[in-house]
């Protein structure tokens, strides 16, 4: 009984191997058919590409190329169409003076006397008068002698503003700003919280000295604690410096100053 059924077994896996192999031939088969049509599209599509580009070459190479000569060239735009450019500006010349004018005045009536000579100077306004008259902008003095006429230029603007210098820029100085050190640690006045914490430490500030030695401008370089900066900038501000000399004249001009704290 046992021999029957592991030889009915033997059958079924027979059966199942020729079935498989097949299966397997078939796919491979499949397989193949599938990879060549693939090849053959691939190759299709490289002949067509290649074909539109040697085309489109040929055609880039019929295009004609005209040549044309200076003589040719139309002649260039006219430049009637630019509107011109805008006037100078114009300077406002003004009479200035007495509005009477000068002369030596001749007694005649009232009734014969030209509208044109009413308005002759009197005795105060004989010598500032000119003799062509003025608008009635007496400003003093002789410098309206002439033609009474005083051009002022619209562009003239007086800037009195002086510029802060940079505090990085190099500047070349004869002699650099001073300060007495002694009397600058004098002038601090110790924080109490830093005091009551036990801070000490060095603050080093870059003060802008002025021409006249007294401090514009603090900026705090370092500091060893934020508690110890009011306190250096408020004993450099009390501080008479002396100033930078440059071509031996004052400046304003920074300095590095170095401001130690030590509790005693």
């Amino acid at each position: 009984m046992t021999s029957i059924i592991e030889s009915l077994q033997f059958g079924q896996r027979a059966v199942r191997a020729r079935t498989f192999k097949l299966f397997i031939n078939k796919a491979t088969y499949r397989a193949f058919l599938i990879t060549i049509a693939m090849f053959l599209l691939l190759l299709l599509l490289y002949w067509g590409y290649n074909t539109i580009q040697e085309k489109q070459l040929a055609l880039r190479k019929n295009i004609p190329v005209a040549k044309l000569k200076l003589s040719d060239l139309p002649p260039p735009p006219s430049n009637s169409d630019v509107p011109p450019p805008p006037p100078p500006p114009s300077q406002v010349s003004m009479a200035a003076g007495p509005a009477a004018r000068a002369g030596t005045p001749v007694p005649v009536p009232d009734a014969q006397l030209d509208p044109n000579l009413k308005d002759f100077a009197n005795t105060d306004d004989l010598s500032r008068a000119s003799a062509i008259g003025g608008d009635g902008t007496d400003v003093g003095g002789f410098d309206n002698i002439g033609d009474g006429n005083i051009s002022v230029d619209n562009d003239v603007k007086v800037n009195t503003r002086e510029e802060i210098p940079d505090p990085d820029e190099f500047v070349a100085v004869e002699k650099e700003p001073n300060v007495d050190l002694g009397q600058l640690q004098k002038n601090v006045e110790y924080p109490d919280m830093a005091k009551r914490a036990g801070v000490e430490g060095k603050v080093s500030i870059r003060v802008l000295v002025s021409k006249t030695g007294k401090p514009k401008k603090t900026i705090i370089e370092s500091s060893d604690s934020d508690l110890l900066n009011d306190a250096a900038t408020k004993a450099v501000m009390k501080t008479t410096f002396t100033p930078a000399i440059q071509n031996g004249s004052p400046i304003d001009c920074w300095v590095s100053i170095p401001i130690v704290f030590r509790l005693r």
